[in-house]
């Protein structure tokens, strides 16, 4: 007979309310389960690993309420983990019902009084870090280029996160120039691809139907709109390493004037 468990994230990021948050913990609780409540699932990759590793070998089903799944997916594979089994009910588009009913209905827990244990990460720092979706990477380095703070290296055209805690806060810039969407922010606020959302896979439509001109002039409008919406995220991107080598600034100011 195999083994489940549930993860819940409690998220250190807040990228859903406290309100929501504490009704799926309550909901949570009256399940025959084996609950774990950790405090923030960025953190514990990083942090606790034994403990992901521990859950892996005991047991055969994970069922994680947490954000994006391919969030979740690609923070393991960066931190050489894995959860096998692993099942994620994303908390940030589903209702606390849709929640609960997919736990009884398509994982067969039922009401009862959840076995819990609470792990927290162990960070005195907040993990606000980027994750590469390592399929979508295409090594371009564009990234690393963007990023004054010293989060990547690039060497032989391979990407790889080495500081992750080096990341500033609300700082997602370099994952806004990121031309594959490869980039993850599991802690931002904002809802879509850069916050772990699937890219849009949206098939083209049949272009032997249409006429040739037809074709070219909709190419040149959709180019056209790819060039306005990607100016608009370049000079977000570079306000936003801007805001974030402001705040250094003040905050190695103030450090300066405290040890005076």
């Amino acid at each position: 007979m195999s083994k489940s468990c549930i993860l819940f994230c409690k998220c250190g990021a807040g990228v859903i309310t406290s309100g929501k948050s504490e009704q799926i913990k309550s909901m949570l609780e009256t399940l025959d389960a084996d609950l774990f409540q950790l405090d923030d699932f960025c953190g514990i990759v990083l942090n606790r690993k034994d403990f992901i590793r521990a859950i892996d070998q005991k047991y055969d089903r994970k069922i994680m309420v947490a954000c994006y799944p391919r969030a979740i997916k690609s923070l393991l594979t960066q931190n050489d983990l894995e959860l096998s089994g692993l099942e994620v009910l994303n908390f940030r588009e589903l209702s606390v019902s849709e929640i609960e009913s997919k736990l009884k209905n398509d994982f067969s827990f039922t009401e009862g009084k959840a076995t819990e244990t609470s792990v927290e990460s162990g960070l005195d720092v907040p993990a606000w870090y980027p994750v590469i979706d390592q399929p979508l990477c295409i090594d371009c380095g564009k990234c690393f280029k963007f990023c004054l703070f010293g989060v990547y290296t690039f060497g032989n055209k391979q990407l790889k996160v080495v500081n992750p805690l080096a990341c500033k806060n609300n700082c997602p810039a370099c994952g806004r120039n990121c031309p594959t969407s490869a980039i993850i922010f599991p802690r931002l606020k904002e809802t879509g691809v850069l916050a772990g959302a699937e890219p849009d896979k949206t098939p083209k439509s049949n272009e032997f139907a249409m006429d040739s001109s037809i074709i070219s002039t909709l190419n040149k409008r959709s180019a056209l709109r790819r060039n306005i919406f990607r100016t608009g995220l370049l000079e977000q991107a570079e306000a936003e390493r801007q805001k974030a080598i402001d705040e250094m600034k003040a905050t190695s100011g103030m450090d300066k004037n405290n040890s005076k």
